[in-house]
């Protein structure tokens, strides 16, 4: 049987990389091919997210799954020398998938930005080195994919309160099965300064 060739021009992407409030923190939105049997996309390509990568490279692939509307994973971060980037997507239900910027001498530290990801949009949330990330889970049993620059190193991870006033993030759910960790990460202080990148 004779195989149908569709042809693509050089320029097509079909991960297309959006600037949020935060420099380094994107939204990633990926085109989706649909027809009568379901839908394909294509969730990572080192070609086309080299501008984002630079030098980097994928070292693990981790999976979460969430049972309850309204849990909340985070807010977590590796220090160097093994800060990493993480590039998140939702491949099951909906969350509300959270960047906050600790980096020492950012013009945006100590701000947040939220972005919805889910099965539907497709859409994928990039969180730099020295930035915590965190996500609520809005529709239960939902599944997160985590692609990680750096291997995870327990000495070096950190984390910070989901409820610190000095965020304010406002969590649209009434937060819910927080693990004993994460309830107890440490309240950032009015000194604190930061991570050294």
């Amino acid at each position: 049987m004779r195989r149908s060739v569709v042809s693509r021009s050089e320029n097509y992407m079909s991960l297309k990389p959006q600037k949020t409030s935060i420099e380094g923190v994107l939204a990633v939105d990926t085109d989706q091919v649909s027809d009568s049997r379901g839908s394909f996309a294509r969730l990572f390509c080192q070609n086309e997210l080299l501008p984002i990568l630079g030098n980097r490279q994928i070292l693990q692939i981790n999976r979460s799954r969430t049972a309850r509307t309204g849990a909340i994973r985070g807010i977590h971060y590796q220090l160097p020398p093994h800060a990493e980037m993480k590039l998140i997507r939702c491949l099951k239900g909906r969350v509300l998938d959270i960047a906050v910027d600790l980096r020492a001498d950012s013009p945006t530290f100590l701000k947040w930005h939220a972005e919805e990801l889910s099965a539907i949009n497709c859409r994928m949330l990039v969180v730099p080195e020295g930035c915590g990330h965190g996500f609520q889970v809005l529709e239960p049993d939902s599944e997160l994919l985590y692609l990680h620059t750096s291997f995870y190193r327990p000495d070096c991870e950190g984390g910070v309160r989901f409820d610190d006033p000095l965020l304010a993030i406002n969590w649209p759910i009434e937060p819910c099965d927080l693990s004993t960790r994460d309830q107890n990460h440490p309240l950032l202080r009015q000194n604190f300064e930061g991570i050294q990148l």
